[in-house]
This record gives C-alpha cells, sequence and structure tokens, in this order.
C-alpha cells in the first residue's frame, strides 16, 4: 500500500501546475491529504456493511436513529435532524419515510410550529438502536480505536476536532464537541 501510494504521489507531483498559480501539495502533505480521503471513503463502507449484517441498517439510518435516541424525548425537529446527521431535506425524509414503515420512527406536526416536522424515535426504534450498538462500537474498536496507541488516539481526536472547527463551525452535526481554545465559538 504505501509502495503504490508513494508511486501515486510521485505521478501527481510530476504533473504539479505552476506553484505562482496553484499551492500545490507537499509530498507529505499530498500522501497525508489521500490517506484521509482513503479513510473518508472506506469506512462508512465497512460500518455500513456491518451494520446491514448485524442490524439490517444502514449506516445513514443508524445514524439518524442514534441522533433521535440522545434528543429530549426521543424527538427532532427534521431540521434539526438534518443538520445532526449532515443531510439533505430529501434525503433525510426518505430515509424517515422507511424507518417510519418499519415502524421505528414517526412523524408528527411540530406543537410549537405547525409549519415544522418532528421525528420522534419509536419504543421499538429505540431497542434496535440500543441492540445495533454494541456491534457498532465493536467494528468502530476493530477499524480504529484498536489500531492506535493511546498517544495515537489523542493525536485523532486533536486533528479532527481541528477539521470539525472549519467543516462544522456552528456544531450543527456535533453539537455537544468541546471548543478548543482557539475555536470562533
Amino acid at each position: 500500500m504505501a509502495q503504490h501510494l508513494d508511486q501515486h504521489v510521485d505521478q501527481i507531483a510530476d504533473h504539479a501546475p505552476d506553484e505562482a498559480t496553484a499551492p500545490w501539495l507537499t509530498a507529505d502533505q499530498l500522501r497525508a491529504w489521500l490517506g484521509l480521503v482513503s479513510v473518508a471513503e472506506l469506512l462508512p463502507v465497512r460500518l455500513d456493511q456491518q451494520l446491514q449484517r448485524d442490524a439490517g441498517l444502514t449506516h445513514f439510518e443508524y445514524m439518524v436513529l442514534a441522533m433521535l435516541s440522545e434528543a429530549p424525548d426521543r424527538t427532532l425537529r427534521m431540521t434539526m435532524l438534518a443538520a445532526r446527521t449532515d443531510a439533505t431535506l430529501p434525503r433525510l425524509s426518505h430515509v424517515v419515510r422507511r424507518l417510519e414503515e418499519r415502524g421505528l420512527v414517526a412523524r408528527s406536526s411540530c406543537p410549537s410550529d405547525g409549519r415544522a416536522t418532528n421525528a420522534t424515535l419509536s419504543d421499538e426504534g429505540y431497542r434496535v438502536v440500543v441492540g445495533a450498538a454494541p456491534g457498532h462500537v465493536r467494528e468502530a474498536r476493530r477499524l480504529v480505536v484498536d489500531a492506535l496507541d493511546a498517544t495515537q488516539i489523542a493525536q485523532l481526536e486533536a486533528i479532527t476536532q481541528r477539521l470539525l472547527e472549519r467543516l462544522d463551525p456552528d456544531r450543527r452535526f456535533c453539537p455537544d464537541r468541546p471548543a478548543t481554545p482557539d475555536s470562533p465559538h
């Protein structure tokens, strides 16, 4: 893998644009970037496979159920649920409809704003997400946590927090994420 990546980095470096028009990545930066992109592509697929096999859920469906399970009264406005799952409202509506058909979620009008729709996790949905959680955690440990030592876990946390400051500055996706000393919030 490392040799293949080095060859790929060399090929890309050979086609680098003029530094004056586009700042290019160094070989180390490119390797780090390609590694991150690879993890971002491969990890959700592996988590999806495990959840499908063990719980009959996609990773996205699991995230929807998990976000609802952590909400007060297991209820969120669809717009808030979309933000917390980084989904468009049409995608979320489609998935929530499927979960509703399975009896895992119920939709209702928001009592404080009739124009808004709430999603509520049913008792069966709660049982499903709680039942799926141990296998999901085992897979997360197997794929990520157990591959790293304590120092690397701390580094991973610092790196992901820094990236999330740029990707999610309003903390919509991870509202409970701790603020770092130099974060804008």
